[in-house]
């Protein structure tokens, strides 16, 4: 099989991260927020919210990372982040789902997309920790904007979405930092969030 043949199945096979469906509710129309919507958000996130990246990122790297980093759940499945049963296995499973996704691709391809993969997990570059805060910046925005339903409905507290957000609430931009805290109080006095 020649290397194109491989890339046409590889993106043939990524289609399904559309019918992969998270938590998140939309702003606008009250369904759930599919992997592909997800990935396509952070980018934007991404480009829009540079000046807020740690010094020296890449952003082009950092956008590869977005666009890869949720690919594996076409296979291991999305975990909500608040899922503590789903979250212990989460690891395994999407490790096994990697090595699957991306042996469609050629060794060189496959190497480079599983290693953005790693780099997102490993959460140890600025563009990682760029990508990783943006990742759980983007479903808290969601959440607020749809008056905490998905937050309400998991019983989900404040300090759960501290905690769970810590690669935002560590790693972010100060600026990004203070912001995310701001909403979660007033997402608690409005009723969005339990404290």
């Amino acid at each position: 099989m020649d290397k194109l043949k491989k890339q046409m199945d590889f993106l043939m096979e990524i289609d399904k991260l559309k019918n992969i469906f998270r938590q998140s509710l939309l702003s606008v129309d009250n369904r759930r927020e599919n992997d592909a919507e997800h990935s396509w958000h952070l980018c934007m996130y991404a480009v829009v919210l540079e000046e807020y990246a740690p010094e020296g990122t890449d952003l082009l790297r950092a956008i590869k990372m977005m666009l890869v980093h949720d690919l594996v759940e076409i296979y291991a499945g999305d975990t909500y982040l608040y899922d503590v049963k789903g979250n212990e296995t989460k690891a395994q499973r999407e490790s096994e789902a990697a090595e699957k996704l991306y042996a469609i691709l050629d060794k060189e391809q496959c190497e480079e997309l599983k290693g953005y993969w790693l780099e997102f997990e490993r959460n140890d570059t600025p563009e990682a920790k760029f990508a990783n805060s943006l990742d759980r910046l983007q479903p808290i925005m969601l959440n607020y904007i749809t008056r905490g339903e998905k937050w309400l409905v998991n019983h989900v507290t404040k300090a759960q979405v501290i905690e769970r957000g810590s690669k935002l609430t560590k790693d972010a931009h100060p600026a990004l930092r203070k912001f995310v805290l701001d909403i979660l109080d007033e997402s608690v006095e409005k009723g969005y969030l339990l404290p």
